[in-house]
């Protein structure tokens, strides 16, 4: 494995070292040792796998506060996604500011989402299906969100939104009064 970092303190991209031969490839997605030297939280208490029916879906923009913040490992393992997610950390000099990352089966990369940073994915394929780790296991209450097109936040999002789910498409916007901590 390959971790970078970005310009958001704490946020990864994960790019696999494939081993090729006459079968195929190799690699190794995930090792507790190297996310502990690259600082990055190794726990993984849940698993879960989307699959979309179109291109232009949105799942997002969530976050989880506590008790059970998460940290996230997401990969797109079938199709493509566009994923950006949001510093909400309170105090951080990066605060609202975003990373956003194309995610693909070709391109098998990876990002890593810390604690405190709302996620989302656009789809940018039909059948696209994404698979992520997760530091907590999933707690009610402690789900917060934001507005995919809040214009204070104005996300980069790579193709019209055609497909939301009313939850999604609720979140209050910022100047609202959304609920950020």
């Amino acid at each position: 494995m390959k971790i970078s970092t970005t310009h958001i303190e704490g946020v990864a991209i994960v790019d696999l070292e494939v081993r090729e031969d006459s079968r195929g490839g190799f690699a190794r997605t995930f090792c507790r040792e190297e996310f502990e030297q690259a600082g990055l939280i190794p726990a993984v208490e849940q698993c879960n796998l989307s699959f979309n029916h179109k291109a232009g879906t949105l799942r997002g923009m969530h976050f989880q506060v506590d008790p059970a913040p998460e940290a996230k490992l997401v990969r797109c393992t079938r199709g493509a996604i566009q994923d950006i997610i949001v510093d909400m950390r309170p105090g951080s000099p990066t605060r609202l500011q975003h990373v956003a990352v194309e995610l693909t089966a070709d391109n098998r990369r990876a990002l890593y989402v810390p604690p405190y940073f709302a996620h989302g994915y656009l789809t940018l394929t039909d059948g696209a299906e994404v698979v992520y780790q997760v530091s907590q296991s999933y707690t009610p209450g402690t789900e917060r969100g934001l507005r995919y097109d809040d214009p204070d936040l104005a996300l980069p999002w790579a193709v019209p939104v055609t497909t939301i789910s009313e939850k999604d498409e609720s979140w209050k916007l910022l100047s609202e009064g959304a609920v950020t901590e």
